[in-house]
């Protein structure tokens, strides 16, 4: 059953620009889209979250997504918002940042339906490593006129920023080898759909303008806005850079606390974006909301359904139990549940010292732990009057001064964490 992919977008505040003709197109049987991806890297980042559920939406409305891996463009660089170019990759490194990329969409598209709408993964290196160039600009460079390419924003945004140093060629030509891309898939996949963020308008309707040329056929350009942070700093970026999908580049703990610690009015705008929630449930979830901010649920909600899905369920549970453990209430156990790269994310930023294993296989007193072995307090006296307030624990739990320290209070065989109070915490690591 087809459902009205235009209409679902719109209420979500996806939609930026459909070329006329384009919803009634939709509505009347399976169509195939696709939408390109960069693969110069192992792992797709938030950023590219926007055009993954595009594909996501556009399935669960009964179409054919397909998912194209620009090994070739990767290799060129897109000059829409970019202000240099790309380094070329080899070909090894782009079939394997390939299969992670597929197994990265694979959590949101169905590759594997039996409906006839499953998802397809494309690389356009596929098509284009024997393309000579005297054939490309025999067969599709005569097609489109150089005041054609000239008038579009993203040509015309570089060569006139006072920034760079113009356009070199091959980026001026990324607009000819995108548009036959969609050509491509036009001819061979019967695809008339290209969609993307807004700033990639120029070079879809270049596509749509081979399909017309040289196809005899008729394409359609669907955009979603870029989006932005109600504060003005960027979408996707945290501290660290990039928040990547990978979690071995940044952990669910990090994934899930970036949506956690959205602004009202992103998360707002986040939840209908990036969640497959009906509007009646973030209609809901936005009153009450509303009625009770403080509680933070949109923003609860949000990180939960997004880090499960980039994710898993597990990983969801562990990184809610990461944040109770510096947010909420929770126990030794819970700290010892946690792998090395969480803890180490948990209490990023906090004091550490270096001890020997020979010191906790004897026995660490707790007046050394806090002072002569740590300097986590300044003497032994300041250690005894916080031990004698019962302003100490260890791993979450008090202790007295005669507790010590051994092996079996190592989480994950290394650390020991210590606290004074709610909110000083240091780390021993045990080496």
């Amino acid at each position: 059953m087809i459902k009205n992919f235009v209409e679902e977008l719109t209420w979500r505040g996806m939609i930026h620009d459909v070329m006329p003709g384009a919803e009634e197109h939709l509505m009347e049987s399976m169509r195939s889209a696709y939408v390109g991806f960069d693969p110069t890297a192992d792992s797709l980042h938030i950023g590219n979250l926007v055009p993954i559920m595009l594909l996501a939406h556009y399935q669960r409305c009964g179409h054919k997504p397909f998912a194209l891996v620009g090994g070739a463009t990767g290799m060129i660089g897109d000059p829409s918002g970019k202000s240099s170019e790309r380094n070329l990759l080899d070909e090894k490194t782009l079939r394997h940042n390939q299969e992670a990329i597929k197994k990265q969409l694979s959590h949101f598209l169905d590759f594997e339906s039996k409906s006839g709408n499953a998802a397809v993964l494309v690389n356009n290196y596929d098509w284009m490593k024997d393309f000579s160039f005297l054939e490309f600009i025999r067969d599709v460079g005569k097609h489109i006129t150089v005041n054609y390419m000239m008038a579009k924003d993203s040509v015309k945004n570089r060569i006139s920023s006072e920034s760079t140093d113009g356009m070199s060629f091959t980026e001026f030509t990324y607009q000819l080898v995108q548009g036959y891309d969609f050509l491509h898939l036009y001819k061979h996949n019967d695809c008339t759909i290209q969609m993307g963020g807004s700033d990639q308008w120029g070079n879809i309707t270049t596509g749509t303008e081979l399909i017309r040329r040289i196809g005899n056929g008729k394409g359609y350009a669907i955009t979603c806005p870029l989006i932005t942070k109600s504060d003005g700093s960027k979408f996707g970026k945290s501290e660290g850079g990039n928040v990547w999908l990978d979690a071995e580049r940044t952990s669910p703990y990090k994934f899930y606390q970036y949506w956690l610690n959205s602004s009202d009015e992103d998360a707002e705008k986040y939840i209908k974006i990036f969640t497959f929630l009906t509007q009646e449930e973030i209609n809901t979830l936005i009153k009450e909301h509303q009625e009770a901010p403080h509680l933070r649920q949109l923003q609860k909600r949000l990180a939960e359904e997004i880090t499960a899905m980039v994710h898993s369920t597990d990983d969801l549970e562990n990184a809610i139990r990461a944040s109770d453990i510096l947010f909420g209430k929770s126990t030794s156990d819970d700290l010892k549940r946690l792998n090395e790269k969480t803890f180490l994310d948990v209490f990023d930023g906090v004091p550490q010292a270096e001890i020997s294993r020979a010191d906790i296989d004897e026995g660490l007193d707790m007046i050394a732990a806090l002072s002569a072995k740590t300097e986590f307090l300044k003497s032994n006296g300041e250690a005894r009057r916080a031990l004698g307030e019962n302003a100490i624990s260890v791993n979450k739990e008090k202790v007295a001064e005669d507790y010590i320290i051994t092996k079996d209070d190592l989480i994950n065989n290394k650390f020991v964490l210590l606290q004074r109070g709610k909110k000083n915490y240091y780390v021993i690591v045990v080496n």
